[in-house]
């Protein structure tokens, strides 16, 4: 069911954690299987900002915690719950609903019956609109620009995930246009990551 709702503000990310990077860097695993846990909307807020949320902001240039070819940001991110589906907005740092209902049956059809994506709580979608990056670096911004922001973006969030005690992993074996169906995408927008995130099963 599409979904009218406004825009929610998420709860400020906090900017301070209780493990050292190098802590979270020698911790992170590839997690497939959860717990039937929920995570928090102060997570998934959390998780958001690490992955390309707004650090700063100076006249003309907006800073993101995951760089970015020429600060053109070709890259969106959702979220999908039990819930819904929802949109982060990084420069208000909220989300827009855009689906009620839980979909992440259909999301998991659509990645082949991978069943992380099943039993996560949350489930974080990573698209791109190329032609942010393309109208200044053609063919190579496309080809290789994008993707590689699209790793700095998803290891970002993994870290995070980690530094809260939850797991993740990315996939990247899906049906593009089921995926984009499910979320509702403009055809512009193409679908990189799926990256289920939840409390690791012992």
């Amino acid at each position: 069911m599409v979904s009218r709702a406004s825009p929610a503000p998420l709860p400020p990310p906090r900017k301070e954690g209780d493990l050292s990077l190098e802590a979270v860097l020698s911790c992170r695993r590839s997690v497939r299987e959860y717990l039937a846990r929920p995570v928090s909307r102060e997570q998934i807020g959390q998780l958001l900002w690490a992955a390309c949320g707004v650090t700063a902001v100076e006249p003309g240039l907006e800073m993101r915690a995951a760089p970015s070819a020429g600060a053109l940001y070709p890259l969106e991110i959702y979220v999908v719950t039990p819930e819904g589906v929802f949109h982060y907005i990084p420069r208000r740092h909220e989300l827009q609903p855009l689906a009620s209902g839980d979909l992440r049956p259909a999301l998991l059809r659509a990645a082949l019956e991978q069943e992380s994506i099943g039993q996560a709580p949350a489930v974080f979608v990573i698209t791109a609109i190329y032609s942010r990056t393309t109208r200044k670096y053609g063919r190579r911004g496309a080809e290789r620009y994008v993707h590689m922001e699209a790793g700095h973006v998803a290891q970002n969030l993994l870290l995070q995930a980690t530094a809260l005690g939850l797991g993740g992993v990315v996939i990247g074996a899906f049906e593009d246009e089921a995926v984009k169906n499910i979320l509702g995408l403009p055809e512009a927008e193409t679908p990189l990551y799926l990256i289920p995130v939840g409390y690791p099963r012992p």
